[in-house]
């Protein structure tokens, strides 16, 4: 891979546990697990997936990309209707932790709810990370919808 040293700190399995809220639903507790796959190319590819109690509620998956040292671009697919595509910055911090923040625009099929943006902030010290996702949605302005402790699995966990 190229520039994507700092990018392949992500790679592996993550699990915890998340909060999601928005101004249109009442908050919900769920179960995050999400994988960084390094393909061998200049991407990484991600898989995210939720549930609660137990059941599955929402997955998610796309490419996440350095293009140069401090830029990251991703590309995202939904079930429900939606495709993000974006870019960020990625970079180590003074702390050395890993810091990723995003910001994508959304296409919506017909039928899909309407979803205009998101932003997505990854923190990663060692094998802790804080995940947030923001979303501007449905009328409302951009607000926090889900965020997560995660913890990196051992290989093959």
């Amino acid at each position: 891979m190229t520039n994507d040293s700092q990018l392949r700190r992500l790679v592996g399995t993550w699990r915890g546990e998340g909060l999601g809220c928005y101004p249109t639903i009442a908050d919900f507790g769920y179960t995050d697990e999400i994988t960084f796959t390094d393909t061998g190319r200049p991407f990484l590819h991600f898989v995210q997936r939720t549930s609660i109690d137990g059941q599955p509620r929402h997955t998610e998956t796309g490419y996440w990309r350095m293009p140069n040292p401090d830029a990251v671009e991703v590309v995202i697919a939904l079930p429900s209707g939606q495709a993000e595509r974006g870019s960020g910055t990625c970079r180590t911090d003074d702390d050395g932790a890993l810091v990723v923040h995003t910001d994508a625009s959304v296409q919506n099929t017909p039928t899909a709810k309407r979803v205009d943006r998101v932003v997505r902030s990854v923190r990663v010290e060692g094998d802790r990370m804080h995940y947030e996702v923001f979303m501007e949605a449905v009328g409302q302005g951009l607000a926090l919808h889900l965020s997560s402790e995660l913890t990196r699995q051992p290989s093959g966990a």
